[in-house]
């Protein structure tokens, strides 16, 4: 019974930092993104709305990134440590509203639907394969 309750404290924390390192991931995007954004403001950088949509960009990434680990740290909790049909049920409905959140912010940064081809003639507006950002 010891090893079981070792290994159900071990994912548990395993779950827990999963959750810290998504919400360090946000804090630290959010401060790195409004940096770069406060920086180009006082420097008058040309095209401000150009600025601001990629302020846009990089928080909406940063976002969808750190939306996906808080999803795998909900399933390591879920189906390692709770199986039980409520929990799954709670999971499901977490997925759900986080995947809606999801394709929310994909419309916001790229303005298309997840599900939508990525047209080639965009690429100065939607993210290419070569954006760092």
């Amino acid at each position: 019974m010891d090893l079981a309750s070792n290994a159900h404290n071990l994912i548990d924390l395993a779950a827990l930092a999963i959750e810290l390192l998504a919400t360090a991931l946000i804090i630290i995007a959010i401060l790195a993104a409004t940096s770069i954004y406060l920086f180009g403001l006082v420097r008058r950088m040309a095209d401000p709305q150009g600025r601001y949509t990629q302020y846009k960009r990089r928080l909406g990434r940063a976002l969808l990134l750190c939306l996906e680990i808080l999803v795998a740290a909900d399933i390591v909790r879920t189906i390692a440590l709770d199986s039980s049909f409520q929990s799954v049920i709670s999971l499901g409905l977490l997925v759900v509203i986080r995947t809606f959140l999801s394709w929310s912010l994909i419309l916001e940064v790229e303005g298309r639907w997840p599900w939508q081809r990525e047209e080639k003639h965009s690429r100065g507006t939607a993210a290419g394969p070569g954006d760092v950002s």
